[in-house]
């Protein structure tokens, strides 16, 4: 594996990345929540746009892979910080947004941030709102004053032997980036991606999002025994096209 390269935000963080030049528009991939750039769809999406010779950035937000800070000390809000800058600093002309769980929500940050410097957007599983809809509402009276009173609430996860460590400060920070309150516009082609036998994202909050957003050319396509990964060679070729179709109507 290459040695990514780095830049230092505003904010003092270190983003660990990798940037494949070539034309536009540019294909920028947002990982998941504990994720890092080195996934499989990642990493499928590089190799393809390589060949297509079209740009492509992918990044570790802080406290995630090989990027400065621990996961702990994060939030939503810092971490679609970290994203903008990524692309406002990294990145030529206008990008199509390839946000994976977690992702899908600070791509939907970044439509209401810099929507000049997109030109489309793929959500796959998307998952916004989740620390208040999924973690908070889901959570017991005991878990809830955990957080509170200590700050911080281990959890135990199905795709790390590491628990996830959910902190008090996730979990208020998540209330100030909400994008499910209030009026959403993508003035651009949005696709959304979403698997019928995803057990993290619930298919209703694709729905709920679908209903949401506004904008002259949305879709979501629901693909049937998908799981949360969306990372079967199936699903994969299903959010190639996805990104063909949104370049397309660019």
């Amino acid at each position: 594996m290459s040695k990514p390269d780095i830049f230092e935000t505003g904010y003092g963080r270190r983003i660990a990345y990798h940037k494949t030049n070539g034309t536009g528009p540019g294909v920028v991939f947002l990982g998941g929540f504990m994720s890092d750039m080195a996934g499989t769809k990642a990493t499928y999406l590089e190799a393809w746009a390589r060949d297509q010779g079209r740009a492509f950035l992918r990044f570790d937000y802080s406290g995630h892979g090989q990027s400065s800070g621990a996961f702990v000390d994060g939030c939503i809000g810092e971490w679609a910080d970290d994203a903008e800058q990524a692309i406002l600093k990294l990145t030529e002309g206008p990008q199509i947004l390839v946000g994976s769980s977690m992702g899908g929500w600070i791509s939907l940050l970044l439509a209401k941030r810099i929507p000049q410097k997109i030109t489309g957007l793929v959500g796959i599983a998307a998952a916004p709102d989740f620390t208040e809809d999924s973690m908070w509402s889901g959570f017991s009276e005991d878990q809830k004053n955990t957080i509170l009173v200590d700050g911080q609430l281990a959890l135990k996860s199905e795709y790390s032997d590491e628990p996830y460590i959910i902190t008090k400060k996730l979990i208020e920070d998540g209330r100030n980036q909400l994008v499910l309150r209030e009026p959403l516009d993508l003035p651009f082609p949005a696709r959304f991606l979403h698997g019928t036998n995803d057990t993290d994202v619930d298919i209703n909050v694709a729905l709920k999002l679908l209903g949401h957003v506004s904008g002259d050319d949305i879709r979501l396509t629901l693909m049937k025994d998908a799981n949360h990964s969306f990372s079967e060679p199936e699903n994969l070729t299903m959010i190639r096209r996805a990104i063909h179709a949104v370049t397309m109507k660019a």
